[in-house]
């Protein structure tokens, strides 16, 4: 217990340190630039607190149980020797994660409710439900299917850079065909997905599986599976707006 206190209070400190410019920059506009005092200051006082402990437990959390666990499993499926295992291990993971992003959630709602105002769907709740659902089905199948693409190009040391272009290359292309109304939705998507749940599992996959392949360096071959996966939800997107 006496390591985890500890291990709590640095990051707790960490996250004060973290924190500290935003509390600044808001204090000198509203004193200083706004020149007024703030509302419901106690209110205020309460919730910075709570996002600095939240901070700091989503931090210890993340260096003891999702880091540890995602390294661990792709050494053990590395070890395993099976591909087909660890393909398919790594599709359920980006699309579990990313299913289940809460951010990912509000962007789709906000989209059902701003295409039902534009008409684009029916007003009522169930096209809009089947809307959002479907957009969250898209964009979680392309982050599975990214980190699949990630993982492959792990294991036979494929060039980030050319894949990255490629993808890219892609996604003006579809931006011409694309319905205006889905482009700033897709986007968006790309930023949305590798949030607090999707990136610290799939950057702990990335950086135990390089470990565990003779030939490949953790630093070089570990990241990028999070560039991916912010790609392609674009295209998935975008091509569930032209095919919607």
């Amino acid at each position: 217990m006496g390591f985890r206190f500890s291990h709590f209070f640095s990051s707790l400190l960490k996250s004060i340190r973290d924190i500290s410019p935003i509390v600044f920059v808001i204090l000198f506009f509203q004193w200083f630039v706004l020149d007024s005092s703030f509302p419901n200051v106690l209110q205020i006082l309460g919730g910075t607190v709570m996002v600095v402990v939240g901070l700091s437990c989503f931090v210890m959390g993340l260096e003891l149980g999702l880091f540890p666990i995602g390294e661990q499993l792709a050494h053990a499926f590395a070890n395993k020797g099976s591909l087909v295992a660890l393909l398919a291990f790594a599709f359920c993971l980006g699309f579990g994660t990313t299913i289940a992003e809460p951010a990912l959630i509000a962007v789709t709602r906000e989209a059902a409710e701003v295409a039902a105002q534009a008409q684009h769907i029916a007003s009522d709740k169930g096209s809009m439900d089947e809307y959002a659902a479907g957009l969250r089905l898209s964009v979680a199948f392309a982050v599975g299917l990214a980190i699949v693409i990630g993982v492959i190009r792990i294991i036979q040391g494929w060039p980030l850079y050319l894949m990255i272009i490629a993808g890219y290359g892609l996604i003006v292309i579809l931006t011409i065909f694309a319905p205006e109304e889905i482009i700033g939705i897709a986007y968006d998507s790309g930023g949305v997905t590798t949030s607090t749940i999707t990136v610290p599992l799939v950057t702990a996959l990335g950086i135990g599986l390089a470990a565990s392949i003779e030939g490949r360096n953790p630093l070089l071959d570990g990241f990028g599976l999070i560039a991916l996966a912010s790609l392609t939800p674009m295209i998935f997107v975008m091509l569930y707006g032209i095919i919607y």
